[in-house]
């Protein structure tokens, strides 16, 4: 988890989303610096295709209704076009980071969820995507609100 003074979280607001509104189309889009531990979460009615990296190891969010429930889903790259990547530890990394990035999200957006509590009962599911069916797989990383700071 995210603790003072170990990452700097940068946020940015486009397409004329606010801190308050729109709920759905709202889209997020979470990446960071190596050299500074920087996390950067653009938030948006697109994801921020610009802040994307060779290396594709952004995260990118936007809640989803289903059923009548509300689910935050994700997508995480594991594959990468022209480029080879041992699978098994980009997965470990993308797992161990996750929450690092969920916490950003859930920080960077706070006076979103705390306009809209209800969306801290959204499930999190985070779909890696792989050409490979072994870790072409979504999993759940529990709710929003366990992100709270």
């Amino acid at each position: 988890m995210l603790k003072d003074g170990e990452n700097r979280i940068s946020v940015e607001f486009r397409d004329g989303v606010c801190e308050k509104w729109p709920v759905f189309n709202r889209k997020y889009t979470v990446t960071h610096s190596d050299e500074t531990a920087e996390i950067f979460v653009t938030i948006g009615m697109e994801y921020a295709r610009d802040k994307y990296s060779a290396m594709r190891d952004e995260v990118i969010l936007h809640f989803l209704c289903c059923n009548n429930c509300i689910k935050m889903m994700g997508y995480v790259q594991i594959d990468v076009p022209g480029r080879y990547f041992d699978r098994e530890k980009r997965k470990t990394i993308f797992c161990r980071e996750m929450p690092k990035a969920l916490q950003a999200v859930r920080y960077a957006d706070r006076i979103f969820f705390d306009a809209h509590e209800e969306l801290d009962q959204a499930s999190v599911w985070i779909q890696f995507v792989s050409d490979d069916f072994a870790y072409s797989k979504a999993y759940c990383f529990g709710k929003m609100k366990d992100y709270c700071c």
